[in-house]
């Protein structure tokens, strides 16, 4: 007598091979694959935790709430990506660097694309609110050799931990947003307020399973870069304050160890005359190694990969 997986029919043991034959004559074959790996994980996950009808019900009709919020604006979705720590693992395993190269991490939904080329030293706070602060360093390749004319584009929170963009009529268009160009000693600097932790958006779907979960929603105070130069590969990334309250329990994962730059605070009343500033000031130094393709190229055939100062094999 034929048993049932022989005839391919359902059952709890053969669920997994039962489906993904259906998807034999797929003729995409990338999606073929990820979706037997999908529907393997997912019964996998289904059989380890034997949920209730009901509890199934509710899964569906929290991703339903999840897709309701979704707007224009707002992606609550990348949200749930990005609490899960998805959006991150992405980010690494498309940014897989050579040795000492600097580390990537998540662009973030407050970029603005057409923010203004500013000149070098130019002070990026328009409306003279926060604890003043200087950022300056270099950015070079991984020969330690400075690269020239590479574009840096910088944006951050301000002292409240809110964008501009979340602030329209509050703060000014573009306050704390620029882009700066290398000069020959591929040295960058700029002028800005230290940025203050915040929170991601909790008042929906996501923010309810953070707080059923007992996690906070706060990200720890950050400036985030996007670093261009010609033959070299672009670089997203951020720098922390290693002494943020959240630096250890950042919502998004965010935060890698190379990323932690110094915030010193400054006593020196004729820098900060120097630098325009009326008091103690905060100071950051911190460089940016750019890799160049063809290192890329080499890491892909080598195999090692970069996570922080340790090396594994893929």
């Amino acid at each position: 007598m034929i048993d049932a997986h022989e005839k391919g029919f359902f059952t709890e043991e053969n669920s997994v091979e039962v489906v993904t034959s259906r998807n034999a004559t797929a003729t995409d074959q990338r999606l073929k694959r990820v979706m037997d790996v999908v529907t393997r994980k997912l019964h996998e996950a289904v059989k380890e935790l034997e949920p209730t009808q009901e509890e199934w019900m509710e899964a569906i009709l929290f991703l339903t709430r999840t897709g309701h919020t979704c707007n224009e604006w707002r992606q609550e979705f990348i949200l749930l990506s990005d609490v899960l720590g998805v959006s991150m693992l992405v980010d690494a395993i498309n940014n897989r660097k050579p040795s000492g190269a600097s580390e990537s991490t998540v662009l973030g939904p407050f970029h603005v694309a057409d923010a203004p080329e500013l000149p070098m030293g130019a002070n990026i706070c328009l409306d003279q609110k926060g604890e003043d602060m200087v950022i300056g360093g270099h950015i070079l390749g991984t020969d330690g050799r400075p690269i020239a004319n590479a574009v840096i584009d910088v944006w951050q929170a301000n002292d409240e931990g809110f964008y501009d963009v979340q602030q329209k009529g509050i703060q000014p268009d573009f306050n704390l947003r620029g882009v700066f160009r290398t000069g020959a000693d591929g040295r960058y600097w700029f002028r800005a307020v230290k940025p203050k932790y915040y929170p991601i958006p909790d008042d929906g779907p996501v923010g309810k399973l953070l707080g059923a979960l007992g996690r906070h929603p706060y990200r720890p105070a950050h400036l985030h870069y996007i670093i261009k130069a010609h033959g070299f590969e672009t670089l997203t990334t951020h720098i922390f304050d290693p002494d943020d309250p959240y630096i250890h329990s950042d919502a998004v994962f965010g935060v890698k160890e190379s990323l932690l730059a110094k915030f010193q605070q400054v006593e020196d009343p004729v820098r900060a005359n120097e630098l325009g500033f009326l008091g103690e000031f905060w100071q950051v130094e911190h460089d940016f190694v750019l890799a160049r393709p063809e290192e890329w190229d080499l890491l892909a055939q080598v195999g090692p990969v970069q996570t922080g100062d340790q090396f594994h094999s893929r």
